[in-house]
């Protein structure tokens, strides 16, 4: 698995780390994925992390102001009644001989048994209208809007990675093209690209807008955003364990939210990608990009978008071995918070966040982000066209 750097073009990814900056033509970056591991989040930007040990900027959700909302408004959310669930990768009858990339991934295994507290949740997606109200109202600035800061950057890449030019150090977000068809769809830097001027407002580049799409998610947006908006909002982000405990609706050991039932029979469950994986897309569901929130069947706990449309932050740090840490201890994993420091099997660099859900750009030949126990992760200073969050919210008094 070969890093080739470049100044032209600037992509990191999940399992190996390569870095250009993007401008003019592209040489030949390639990124060998696993496809264990590997999807279609799995490119990352390294702008304002810390050290390399996963202690750097953490910010303490408990510790921030809480403004302009009120700790009683639960407008919008779902009260979750916690309990006891088995954790991780399932293999329902029938489902054996799927693709590989549509069954449990190593870092979802093995299945062991968690306990969650009760808890509020939005019901869908924070969307552009609520997330401009946030801006509006505190004018904060987003980590794709601020200028690469070059000093942080490279405490994530390898050493005597060269410096790019200033240009290319200039804000900017990541933003998914189709590959050319005879294009390897193995090397990443042929469907994204670090895209000057992305951002929330315009996430495909400086010629787009969300104008008209007040209802639908966020995107661009950082974990250290998420988090922002979490604070400014009296809520905070969900724990992996609560995410996947939510996602599953009450369901016992199913594969995706809704069940059992396979995504490619017809029925429409969540914004995904019919077709040929990064090539084409049929949009057969009706949305080729991000859908508004709630346009596909809620959960069993009355949530949307759980599966598809984005992916979503949680506040867990990612771990590829804190499931094998948790099943050694034994007995119920009580409330976990996720590992204290990131860990990652083929990167020593970059420390990541977990994200959950899947996005409009997953499909079971590629990543099944959507499935229940689907696991991936990012920098948390990264943001995408298909990364978003939603929060949650304590319930006091707890026994």
């Amino acid at each position: 698995m070969g890093i080739k750097q470049s100044i032209n073009i600037f992509v990191l990814s999940t399992l190996l780390i390569a870095f250009t900056a993007c401008k003019g033509k592209v040489k030949e970056v390639v990124i060998e994925p696993d496809h264990d591991t590997l999807d279609c989040g799995s490119v990352s930007r390294a702008d304002l992390v810390g050290n390399k040990d996963g202690g750097g900027m953490v910010i303490a959700t408990d510790s921030m102001a809480t403004d302009q909302k009120e700790q009683n408004d639960y407008a919008g959310m779902v009260k979750i009644s916690g309990g006891v669930f088995e954790m991780g990768g399932d293999v329902p009858e029938g489902f054996e001989n799927m693709p590989k990339t549509a069954l449990p991934q190593g870092d979802e295994l093995p299945k062991h048994m968690v306990r969650v507290n009760d808890f509020w949740m939005d019901a869908h997606e924070v969307t552009n209208a609520e997330f401009k109200a946030f801006v509006d109202a505190t004018g904060y600035v987003t980590t794709a809007e601020k200028p690469v800061d070059w000093e942080e950057l490279k405490k994530q890449l390898p050493p005597e990675t060269p410096k790019p030019p200033a240009e290319n150090l200039l804000p900017a977000s990541l933003v998914f093209n189709y590959a050319a068809p005879n294009a390897s769809r193995d090397n990443l830097a042929n469907w994204w690209t670090f895209k000057q001027q992305a951002d929330w407002k315009h996430p495909k580049g400086p010629d787009s807008s969300i104008e008209g799409l007040d209802d639908h998610p966020v995107v661009q947006v950082s974990w250290y955003d998420a988090v922002a908006y979490a604070q400014w909002a009296g809520k905070r982000l969900p724990t992996e364990a609560e995410w996947e405990y939510a996602m599953r609706g009450g369901k016992k050991n199913n594969m995706y939210p809704w069940g059992n039932e396979k995504t490619e029979q017809g029925t429409h469950y969540a914004n995904h990608l019919q077709g040929n994986f990064p090539y084409t897309n049929t949009v057969a569901d009706g949305y080729e990009g991000t859908a508004p929130v709630k346009s596909f069947p809620k959960n069993g706990y009355g949530l949307y978008d759980m599966a598809g449309n984005v992916w979503e932050w949680t506040n867990d740090w990612y771990s590829a071995k804190y499931y094998y840490e948790l099943a050694e201890k034994g007995g119920i994993a009580d409330n976990p918070q996720g590992p204290e420091k990131s860990f990652e099997v083929f990167d020593n660099f970059e420390t990541k966040k977990s994200i959950r859900g899947g996005s409009f750009l997953c499909n079971d030949d590629w990543c099944s982000g959507f499935r229940n126990a689907r696991r991936m992760r990012n920098t948390p200073d990264t943001s995408m066209e298909h990364i978003g969050f939603r929060c949650v919210r304590d319930i006091n008094n707890q026994n």
